[in-house]
């Protein structure tokens, strides 16, 4: 299968292969009310899978590259193509896209008589758009984060850029089903295609928002469905786009390192977590999680990690700072002062644990306290200085 499909497709086979459409509920077994009425039609040669939601219309998710793919369901199922009334579009590339046009041109005796309004990302290609246009046909522009209706189905817009600035995913929140298009293949990864303004670090972004959703079912827009096994496509996806980004052979505990040090905090926490998968007790491990964590705001979730680590002999006074930063994090301010006050005690160079003191202090209420902390009142005053300068500058 072709992942980059940002060529020029010509070409198609004569014909689809026998037995096109089923419903998603007939190839996977699993019985809802949108794997009943959900038509899938396995992309060839050089068009993408076609997902057709029934209802009292039709609406298509991705109708591919050729019209072929429809005649079975227009001339021997019965099924009217004036029916269809809406088309959602993944991203504008010609194999998910472009068969749309065929609904005007390539039935006899219906053009002029659908009523079609399309879906698809405001970044999708220009020149489609113009096509769309002077067939009469509604466009409807997503950004993401929106709702829409295909006969009866609600599903959320999510903008997945990545490969291609235009990318979207559809979100069935109820059966935890995605439609992905090329932004999750379960077969492959597709490219980024930079002519349509395809980029890693989008690419990246877009999983980790892929990754936040409960997702059981992925309907992607190339090769086999992949029910019951969302989670594990996403992730698998996501570690392929890491690999990607750090290039060939990278140990994992490395790999982690230089996506903290790009700022790519969730990349390096997901390394972590999957050499911790390997070796749960890796010291290493376990405290690059704590911090990332804390750093991340996830002030919760690094409390039990720190108190792991702190059950350990000899620890070091850094340890100490961070639980009490993740306490502090989540407004427990007298608990982390016994933590910072623990460190100056012990270790009075550690000039973090007087900063974060005199932070506690101050949030709780008792600024002058706080101020009297030298490391506090010297990086506070720094942190204003800095703040204040900018807006001096604009006054006239």
């Amino acid at each position: 299968m072709t992942t980059d499909d940002s060529q020029d497709l010509t070409g198609w086979q004569e014909k689809p292969p026998e037995d096109s459409w089923q419903t998603i509920a007939e190839i996977t077994g699993l019985q809802n009310p949108l794997f009943d009425r959900t038509l899938f039609a396995l992309g060839y040669d050089f068009t993408s899978n076609v997902y057709i939601i029934q209802g009292d219309y039709l609406s298509i998710i991705d109708p591919g590259n050729d019209y072929l793919i429809f005649m079975e369901l227009f001339r021997e199922r019965g099924l009217d193509p004036t029916r269809i009334k809406k088309i959602a579009l993944t991203h504008g590339h010609v194999d998910h896209a472009m068969a749309t046009m065929e609904f005007f041109r390539g039935y006899p005796g219906y053009q002029g008589k659908i009523d079609l309004e399309v879906i698809l990302h405001e970044a999708g290609p220009l020149e489609f758009k113009e096509l769309l246009k002077q067939a009469g046909v509604k466009i409807t522009e997503v950004v993401g984060g929106e709702t829409i209706n295909l006969s009866g189905m609600d599903l959320e817009v999510i903008h997945t850029p990545g490969h291609t600035l235009d990318g979207a995913c559809y979100y069935h929140a109820p059966t935890k089903t995605l439609f992905t298009g090329d932004t999750v293949l379960p077969e492959a990864m597709a490219d980024m295609d930079q002519g349509a303004g395809g980029r890693l670090d989008h690419y990246m972004y877009s999983l980790r928002t892929l990754r936040k959703l409960e997702v059981d079912h992925i309907l992607p827009g190339h090769g086999g469905l992949a029910p019951l096994v969302g989670r594990r496509v996403l992730a698998d996806t996501y570690d392929g786009l890491i690999q990607k980004a750090l290039g060939e052979n990278v140990p994992t505990m490395e790999g982690a390192g230089t996506m903290a040090q790009n700022g790519n905090l969730e990349e390096a926490l997901f390394l972590v977590n999957k050499e911790l998968a390997n070796t749960p007790d890796h010291p290493r491990a376990l405290e690059f999680k704590a911090f990332l964590l804390n750093d991340l705001g996830r002030n919760e979730e690094a409390l039990p990690v720190f108190d792991r680590l702190l059950e350990q002999p000899n620890i070091h006074p850094y340890l100490l700072v961070g639980k009490g930063c993740a306490l502090l994090g989540l407004g427990r301010y007298e608990e982390s002062l016994l933590l910072f006050d623990r460190v100056i005690s012990e270790n009075p160079q550690v000039q973090e644990a007087q900063v974060y003191k005199g932070m506690a202090l101050y949030l709780s209420g008792r600024p002058e306290e706080a101020m009297e902390i030298e490391a506090f009142r010297r990086e506070f005053t720094d942190r204003l200085q800095q703040e204040l300068e900018p807006k001096a500058g604009t006054k006239t």
